[in-house]
This record gives structure tokens, C-alpha cells and sequence, in this order.
């Protein structure tokens, strides 16, 4: 199909936002997680309407939000792709900080029990037991909220961040082939999403098999 170079490079930008968005997702996830666990409520609350914000409003209103309102309220004004990142990478920490949380709580209390008795600081009870434990339970609903990341790097083509989902509208209007265009960008969204949801089975079943 003529122009599929520019489809390419759209999926490069798609990349780059996915997976700098998962970087922030699965590291500030955790620490969501951990602050909205706290005793505190000076540090639980704000934490906890910082989750729900982004879990109860729409992935599209927050790219917009961030893309035209952060840059008036708060003087801060960086390139298209960060501000997408942000976006993105925020909306997917909320939903990660969910799966994190479900997990620690799921840690036993005897292991807990134990690296107090061994003289552990709460900071390494957290980065060498809790974390790694959490990090594996929440794995598949993880790399299932990755996936959905992925996905959702599609609305920033509303802002014009020159991502696959953009650069295929271009194209299909600049070659009035809005069906192969769509078909095509289609495609390759489901050639990367599916292969990484199969994954996401796999780790259940695997998980459940090591359960029984």
C-alpha cells in the first residue's frame, strides 16, 4: 500500500509512549500503592483522589487535559510526546496502584513477622519481600493494563502527536483509502496487542496451576 513508511513511523512514537508510559506506570504504581495503604490520612486521601481521579474520568479527557490546561494553570510547558507520556503514564499507575495494592495485602503476615524478627528496616521489608512478591502475584493484571496502554496511545492522535493512529488518518486522507489505511493500522495494533494477551493467559493459567 502506498505510504506505509509513515505508518511506521507513527508506530515508533506509539512505542516510545508505551513504554516510557509503563515505566512510570509500574514504578509509580508501587509507590501509590504503598502511600494509599498508609495510616496517614494527610497521605492516604490526596493519594486515594489522585487514583480515582484517573480511574473514574475518561483516558481522553485527561490527554486533553494535560495537553491544553496544564501549560495555563501551572506555566509548564513541554514537547507533545511528554505531556502524552504523562498522561498516559498517570492513568496507568492509578489502575496499577490498584493491582499492587490487592497483592501486598495478599503477602502473608508470617513472612512480615519474619523480616521484623530478623532486624529488617520497613524499607528493605519492602524492597526484598513485599515488592518482589506483589510484583509477581500482579503480574498478569500488569502486563494486562500495559496492553491497555498501548491501546489508549491512540487518543493522543486528537492532539495531534504524530503517533500510528495519527499518521494513519493522514494517510487516509491523503490517499483516499480510509479502508486499507484503517484496516492496516488495525492490524498492526492487533499484531502486537495479541501475542502479549496471550501472555497475560498464560501467567494466569500458570498461576492457577501453581495453586492447585
Amino acid at each position: 500500500m502506498e505510504g506505509f513508511w509513515p505508518l511506521m513511523q507513527g508506530l515508533v512514537v506509539t512505542l516510545k509512549l508505551t513504554i516510557a508510559a509503563n515505566v512510570i506506570g509500574l514504578s509509580l504504581g508501587f509507590v501509590l500503592a504503598l502511600l494509599v495503604m498508609s495510616n496517614s490520612i494527610l497521605i492516604r486521601w490526596p493519594v486515594t483522589l489522585f487514583i480515582e481521579f484517573f480511574r473514574c474520568t475518561p483516558a481522553l479527557i485527561q490527554i486533553i487535559w494535560f495537553f491544553y490546561c496544564v501549560p495555563i494553570i501551572f506555566d509548564i510547558y513541554v514537547d507533545a510526546l511528554t505531556m502524552g507520556i504523562l498522561a498516559i503514564g498517570f492513568n496507568l499507575a492509578a489502575f496499577n496502584a490498584e493491582a499492587y495494592r490487592a497483592a501486598i495485602q495478599g503477602v502473608q503476615r508470617d513472612q512480615l513477622d519474619a523480616t521484623i524478627a530478623l532486624g529488617l528496616s520497613p524499607l528493605q521489608r519492602t524492597i526484598h519481600v513485599v515488592l518482589p512478591q506483589a510484583f509477581r502475584a500482579s503480574l498478569p493484571v500488569l502486563v494486562a493494563n500495559g496492553v491497555g496502554a498501548f491501546q489508549q496511545t491512540a487518543l493522543v492522535a486528537i492532539v495531534a502527536l504524530q503517533d500510528l493512529m495519527y499518521m494513519g488518518k493522514i494517510l487516509a486522507t491523503d490517499t483516499y483509502r480510509p479502508i486499507e489505511t484503517y484496516t492496516t493500522v488495525a492490524l498492526i495494533y492487533f499484531a502486537i496487542s495479541f501475542p502479549i494477551s496471550q501472555l497475560v493467559e498464560f501467567l494466569e493459567r500458570r498461576r492457577g496451576a501453581a495453586r492447585s
